[in-house]
């Protein structure tokens, strides 16, 4: 794993706004950053990235497993006592899921490190399955990269077959975000185009239009009953605002299902530790009033996490992270190492939620940049990569997008 300095394409932001590519410079800083790009053997994204990122993906169904018939794991999750029955019906009805994003730590030699999953409504999509290999092929075509290069990125062609296995030609799919923020639109166009090439419909409804019909049926702007939801719209959220009464007997199916409650919650992350400790790429994580209880000499709450927690401790001291258990874009988080200052996300909106304590898998370090690679998973199995990177060591919402490609 390099970073390689290389040219820009000349007029690549008129090239952005001509397909739709409107935040490629936010806040004033540029967001998308082609000045450079990482480059990777094939042996490290296969090896070391595409197999461990499935596998942690088929961990994860089996946290679900356990966490939606176990009382006391579905109220360490946070999920509203009213609709454990939603959760767990959605899993063991099998309902499908559509894709993730796994961010992991990763410096080209050390088992990447699993730091959270973007399981419900990861965004960078657009960027991660287009425009990121437009910059690759037209970088080939100018000679800048060989034509023997490729880059991990079957994103598009995996969620067109996903959208085929869940559902049948010309279903209708209503697609909602918000319409005001250009990376939620993004993202919900991107999944759309996916959706239509699977031979579906595609309707974009913006969140604030969604309303209730007199029998109960969810609807958009327009009075059409929405029968197949995608909703770039957290289920913690969902789950508690005023229209969760209505979820279930609305007869919506939703994308994601609603078991994905369990995996779009940073309480996962004790749940996968405590089911699989000393996974070469899980990090040692736990429920925050646990360690404060270790930590007072009282011990956390059963010996296996004691136990674990006794393992750990040692690795803990030298550095660890605070994560709320719902945050967005690093929001919340706290990191703490050994010898250096404690360094924390400007933005902390998601504090007052629990918190859990995971130890810290420190970012590399390329020119002065930290970066964090996404591991997409779509389906059950992961197809595509994107790398964020910031000067800080927690990524954020304005943290660059940096192509990536595939050579040796």
């Amino acid at each position: 794993m390099l970073k390689i300095s290389l040219p820009e394409r000349p007029e690549w932001r008129a090239r952005a706004a001509e397909v739709g590519f409107t935040f490629a410079d936010m806040g004033g800083e540029p967001y998308w950053d082609e000045t450079s790009a990482y480059r990777f053997t094939m042996q490290q994204i296969e090896e070391d990235i595409e197999a461990p990122s499935t596998e942690l993906h088929a961990l994860c169904r089996e946290a679900v497993t356990k966490a939606v018939t176990s009382e006391e794991w579905l109220t360490r999750l946070d999920i509203p006592r009213p609709y454990w029955d939603l959760v767990e019906r959605s899993w063991a009805n099998g309902e499908p899921e559509l894709y993730g994003r796994f961010d992991l730590a990763y410096d080209g030699k050390s088992p990447a490190k699993m730091l959270e999953y973007n399981a419900d409504t990861p965004t960078s999509l657009y960027e991660s399955a287009s425009f990121q290999w437009l910059w690759l092929e037209e970088q080939q075509q100018a000679g800048v990269l060989s034509a023997d290069t490729d880059q991990f990125n079957a994103i598009h062609e995996a969620l067109v077959e996903r959208w085929g296995e869940m559902a049948d030609q010309g279903t209708d799919i209503h697609f909602a975000a918000d319409k005001d923020n250009p990376e939620d639109y993004a993202t919900v166009e991107a999944l759309a185009w996916s959706a239509r090439e699977a031979g579906l419909g595609a309707h974009f409804t913006a969140l604030a239009g969604i309303g209730l019909t007199d029998e109960g049926q969810f609807s958009d702007d327009e009075d059409r009953v929405i029968g197949t939801l995608f909703k770039l719209y957290p289920w913690e959220d969902m789950l508690r605002d005023e229209f969760a009464p209505h979820l279930q007997p609305s007869g919506t199916r939703f994308i994601e299902p609603p078991w994905k409650a369990v995996l779009s919650n940073k309480a996962l992350l004790p749940l996968l530790w405590e089911m699989f400790p000393g996974h070469p790429n899980l990090l040692p994580a736990f429920f925050a009033s646990d360690v404060e209880a270790a930590l007072r000499g009282n011990g956390p709450a059963t010996p296996a996490v004691a136990a674990a927690f006794a393992a750990a401790e040692d690795q803990l001291r030298r550095g660890y992270v605070t994560k709320p258990i719902f945050s967005r874009e690093g929001a919340g988080v706290t990191l703490y190492q050994d010898g250096l200052r404690p360094e924390s996300a400007p933005d902390d909106s998601y504090s007052h939620h629990p918190m859990v304590v995971q130890a810290l898998a420190p970012l590399p370090e390329f020119d002065g940049f930290h970066p964090v690679l996404g591991a997409w998973i779509v389906g059950e199995a992961c197809v595509g990569l994107g790398i964020r990177e910031d000067r800080a060591r927690i990524t954020h919402n304005l943290s660059r997008f940096k192509p990536h490609f595939i050579e040796g």
